[in-house]
């Protein structure tokens, strides 16, 4: 793991979730590019620098948000980027490659109820990228205990594991497999791929409505302290990604929530 990238809105308490993740990075040896995005659009009278303006004001806020936290001597490279967000993640992707975002549930402005708000749900629902979702005011330590929770055991890209690999080999956690039988389930949803198993302590095999309820069912007793999902056309949470904001009262945790992109899928 060496590159991750960790956008930066307006919010107050910015800097509590790029310090997680300096501390996370630190952790792996990896290096952090903190985004902002802006869009400045040119219109006839409007000053030919205006957008080098707009980019440079962003690059002073950002090391305002930078110079809040404690860097332990982990590199941190400042991008802005004219335009929409997740075309600039993209963007950063192709030219750095990313292997993990890791961001806030919600901006500072989102409605309580809301899990996910436009913004953090728009970057998931959107790119392929692996995201680490931080609830406000958790403080990095070493995970312990992974639930991994899934509907179907078939994963079609080889290095869709690799963030979950890093953290279970660095952490040397217990990493708990749940199996959710959700109705119309087929025989090869039943079917857990090699590489999945290969890091897996325990394997558990649930039949619930949906995979969520699955989760619930199974928290309290595996007592996770990192939650991993898939994003895929027909696994968890099959439903919420297809809207970028997430209710509360439809998804919620407690604790870090590492999602993996099977985006064809």
């Amino acid at each position: 793991m060496t590159n991750i990238l960790v956008p930066v809105g307006t919010s107050s308490d910015a800097h509590e979730t790029l310090q997680y993740a300096v501390d996370f990075a630190s952790d792996f040896g990896a290096r952090i590019y903190v985004m902002e995005v802006f869009s400045a659009v040119s219109k006839a009278g409007t000053l030919a620098n205006v957008t080098e303006k707009i980019a440079e004001r962003g690059k002073e806020r950002l090391k305002g948000v930078i110079a809040k936290i404690e860097k332990k001597n982990v590199e941190i490279k400042v991008v802005t980027y004219n335009g929409e967000l997740v075309d600039g993640l993209n963007d950063v992707n192709k030219e750095m490659g990313i292997d993990l975002i890791i961001l806030a549930p919600r901006s500072h402005d989102i409605q309580e109820e809301l899990y996910l708000g436009a913004t953090s749900g728009g970057i998931i629902k959107r790119t392929d990228i692996p995201a680490l979702v931080v609830p406000k005011g958790t403080k990095y330590a070493s995970f312990k205990n992974v639930l991994v929770a899934f509907k179907s055991g078939i994963l079609k890209r080889k290095r869709i594991l690799d963030p979950l690999v890093h953290i279970a080999s660095k952490h040397r956690c217990k990493v708990n497999v749940l199996l959710v039988k959700t109705p119309g389930y087929t025989d090869d949803d039943l079917k857990v791929d090699t590489a999945l198993m290969d890091i897996s302590s325990e394997l558990s095999i649930t039949e619930n409505a949906t995979t969520y309820q699955g989760v619930l069912q199974h928290f309290e007793s595996k007592q996770p302290d990192l939650l991993c999902v898939f994003r895929r056309k027909r696994g968890f949470f099959k439903k919420l990604w297809e809207k970028s904001t997430i209710l509360k009262s439809e998804f919620s945790a407690s604790v870090p929530v590492l999602i993996l992109s099977v985006k064809k899928d």
